[in-house]
C-alpha cells in the first residue's frame, strides 16, 4: 500500500497496527491482542502503542502456516 506524503512522494507502508492487523487476519482485536502477546510474534511497543513491521508478519505468517501462503491479497 502506497502513501503520499511530503510533498506527493510515495512511501510504502512499513508498519500496521493492531486493528489493521486484526482486519488483515479476519480476527477480533482482543485476538490480535492475544497474538502479539506471543513470543514468536513480531511487534514494537513504542510507549502505550504496538505496532507491526509488514515485512517481519510476512515473514512469520509464512512460517507459522509452512510456507503456504496465498499473496493475491498484497494490501497490506
Amino acid at each position: 500500500m502506497l502513501h503520499t506524503r511530503n510533498g506527493g512522494k510515495k512511501m510504502e507502508k512499513t508498519t500496521m497496527t493492531v486493528k489493521e492487523l486484526a482486519i488483515q487476519l479476519g480476527i477480533s482485536i482482543p485476538k490480535a491482542y492475544e497474538l502479539i502477546r506471543s513470543p514468536s510474534f513480531p511487534s514494537i511497543k513504542i510507549g502505550s502503542r504496538i505496532i507491526v513491521p509488514i515485512e517481519e508478519y510476512k515473514r512469520w505468517l509464512k512460517e507459522s502456516s509452512g510456507g503456504v501462503v496465498d499473496e493475491r491479497n498484497n494490501d497490506i
